[in-house]
């Protein structure tokens, strides 16, 4: 079987977190700035960097450096783990998916997501999925603001440790939002969406997404998904707005 290089989305696509992790930005802002969030930003599909970016431009506040601010957005989250783990849950399928594509040759399995690092392994561990990935082969949201610049990352990432080069027809991006969708077209690669978030198949549809699911409970139809022999590729486009 050719290689394969899997990427995950995280939220909304193999867990729940229970909107404790979009809470976690109001309290990182307090922290950082001394004053209470007013505003509220959506978080859906986007970066962690990007959505705290977005909280300081709406508040007039400038001046904190990416290192400052993903140490406090990693804190807040690390606090929150207990409420994490009793409020989110790993949605339907997605163990079963996961297990199906370890035992296929050649698949490498890591993840794309605008979770800082930190926060995607943080998650992953504490619903048990962690077992399932190579997290040293993924993208994360402090590798780039843009999430359609994090695909190459992984891509480089993959190829120094697998020895072994993923390319548009080889690597295969798995989410929920139209934000991945865009970011997988921009980036090249084949894009599996799952309507198991807030975006219908119909909105994914819409986006390019090569392949639709409600969800992931049919594990063959996901293997098929994924694995499937590419047809036509998506070339690489111009960098779009970041998603988480």
């Amino acid at each position: 079987m050719r290689p394969i290089l899997v990427l995950w989305d995280v939220d909304g696509t193999l867990i729940d977190d229970g909107a404790v992790g979009e809470a976690v930005y109001p309290f990182a802002f307090e922290r950082l700035t001394g004053r209470p969030a007013r505003h509220r930003v959506a978080s859906a599909g986007r970066t962690e960097l990007d959505v705290m970016a977005e909280l300081f431009a709406r508040h007039g506040v400038d001046g904190f450096e990416p290192h400052r601010v993903g140490a406090e957005l990693t804190a807040q989250l690390r606090r929150r783990a207990a409420e994490l783990r009793t409020a989110g849950r790993v949605l339907p399928g997605a163990v079963e998916a996961l297990q199906a594509l370890r035992a296929r040759p050649g698949v490498t399995q890591s993840v794309l997501t605008g979770n800082l690092r930190a926060n995607a392994a943080l998650k992953l561990g504490l619903f048990g999925l962690a077992e399932f990935v190579d997290l040293g082969v993924g993208a994360y949201g402090d590798d780039a603001r843009e999430r359609a610049a994090l695909l190459p990352v992984a891509r480089r990432r993959a190829a120094a440790v697998r020895g072994r080069h993923f390319d548009a027809g080889s690597t295969v991006l798995v989410g929920d939002t139209p934000q991945d969708v865009r970011a997988g077209l921009a980036g090249g690669s084949r894009v599996v969406a799952v309507a198991s978030g807030a975006s219908s198949g119909a909105v994914l549809r819409a986006a390019g997404a090569d392949a639709v699911l409600p969800d992931l409970r049919d594990t063959a139809a996901v293997v098929r998904a994924v694995v499937r022999a590419p047809g036509t590729v998506h070339a690489p486009g111009p960098a779009v707005r970041s998603g988480r």
